[in-house]
C-alpha cells in the first residue's frame, strides 16, 4: 500500500477519516490488518507527509495509535502527553497537523485503566507530575459531585469526562481549530481505547 499524496489526502473528507479509523481498528480487532511494505513508505515520506488525521492520545505502551488502527508511515499525526491533556504546545501541535498538513480530523483518544486518570482522581502530588494532573482535576470534580465513591468504575467515568473536557479545551483554546470545525473543514471528536479488548469506542 502505498503512502498518502497531497492528492489522495485532499479526497478524504472528515466523515471519511473517521470510517478509516474504524476500518483499521476493526482490523486490528480481527487480526486482519493491511499487509505493508513500510520500508517502501518510509521512501514515499521522505519528501513529504499527508497525514489526514492527527490523535492526541495518552503516553500508555498499551496504546499505539498506528498498531491499533493499522495505519502505515504517513497516514497519521501523534500527539501523546499523559492523560492526553490540552496545552499550548499540544494546540500548536494540532493546529499545524490540520491547519498546515492538511489533516482532516482530530481524535482525542482516551483509555481505560489510564494511570493518569486515576492518579488524578487519589490526588497524586509529585513533582512535574502534580501540574499534569491539575488538569485532569476539573474532569474529577466533575464526575465526583454526583459519584463521590471514587472507585474503579467511576474512574472510567472520569477518563471519558476527561476526553470530553480536552475537546471542548481544543474548540475553546484555539480559534484556528474552531474555525475549521465550524467551517466543515476537519471534525474534532473523542473515543475510548479499551486496554482489554483492543477496541475503540468511538464517542
Amino acid at each position: 500500500m502505498k503512502a498518502l499524496t497531497k492528492a489522495t489526502q485532499g479526497e478524504i473528507s472528515p466523515d471519511k477519516a473517521i470510517q478509516m479509523l474504524q476500518d483499521g481498528n476493526a482490523r486490528f480487532i480481527e487480526t486482519k490488518q493491511v499487509n505493508r511494505d513500510l520500508l517502501n513508505q518510509v521512501s514515499d515520506t521522505s519528501v513529504g507527509q499527508f497525514p489526514y488525521a492527527v490523535l492526541l492520545s495518552c503516553i500508555d505502551s498499551r496504546v499505539p495509535a498506528e498498531l491499533v488502527f493499522d495505519q502505515g508511515i504517513g497516514d497519521i499525526f501523534n500527539v501523546r502527553v499523559a492523560g492526553n491533556i490540552v496545552n499550548e504546545d499540544v494546540l500548536g501541535s494540532i493546529e499545524y497537523s490540520c491547519k498546515v498538513a492538511g489533516s482532516k480530523l482530530v481524535l482525542v483518544l482516551g483509555h481505560s485503566s489510564c494511570g493518569a486518570v486515576t492518579a488524578a482522581c487519589k490526588k497524586v502530588e509529585l513533582g512535574n507530575i502534580t501540574h499534569l494532573l491539575s488538569k485532569i482535576t476539573p474532569a474529577v470534580e466533575k464526575i465526583a459531585a454526583t459519584n463521590p465513591d471514587m472507585n474503579a468504575e467511576t474512574i472510567e467515568l472520569v477518563v471519558e469526562e476527561n476526553v470530553r473536557m480536552s475537546i471542548e479545551n481544543i474548540r475553546a483554546k484555539s480559534p484556528i481549530l474552531n474555525e475549521m470545525e465550524m467551517a466543515g473543514e476537519i471534525k474534532i471528536i473523542g473515543g475510548i481505547y479499551s486496554v482489554a479488548t483492543g477496541k475503540v469506542s468511538f464517542m
